[in-house]
């Protein structure tokens, strides 16, 4: 239950960032946030009562059966130093090392600005896919931390990819 709350309160942290991509200083406390959440998510601490969400959602069940499973070569990427306005692009390798065919239904970014590419298709026990990840850093100077939620076959259905850049400020002539 602990992890289905933490979810669905990164996912409305995503809806949040959707519709306020040029925000910077709304884009710098939720980069703060999604720090925060990661830190929760791999300490197993509970959380507080004032860090849930006010609407709890219903616990994830583990569906019976054979599941496929990820298994990413990494799960961050750091993009390093960037200049404004550079397109930028990685690719998140995976191997499906579960038991069934893994099917991925979204790949979603917390921001416009990044755009996640993945396999319509099915990828079969002990095959290999990717997810390239393009992130466009046009008016967004600064330290950028980047979310792309994958929601699959899987279980847990939602697993999480992290990107980052400092992008340095474009020089404007006047």
């Amino acid at each position: 239950m602990k992890r289905n709350t933490l979810n669905l309160f990164v996912l409305g942290l995503a809806g949040v960032l959707a519709f306020s991509c040029s925000n910077k200083e709304l884009e710098s406390r939720i980069a703060k946030l999604e720090g925060k959440v990661a830190e929760l998510e791999t300490s197993g601490k509970p959380l507080t009562p004032a860090a849930k969400p006010a609407a709890a959602a219903e616990p994830e069940v583990k569906p019976e059966g054979p599941l496929p499973s990820f298994e990413f070569a990494e799960l961050d990427h750091d993009f390093g130093s960037i200049k404004e306005g550079d397109v930028v692009e990685h690719t998140f390798k995976f191997k499906n090392t579960g038991d069934a065919p893994l099917i991925i239904s979204s790949a979603t970014a917390s921001c416009g600005c990044t755009v996640p590419d993945w396999p319509k298709e099915p990828i079969p026990v002990g095959e290999e896919g990717e997810i390239q990840v393009r992130f466009n850093s046009a008016k967004k100077p600064g330290v950028q931390n980047k979310t792309i939620t994958i929601t699959a076959n899987t279980y847990p259905k939602i697993n999480r990819l992290r990107i980052k850049a400092n992008v340095a400020k474009a020089d404007n002539p006047s």
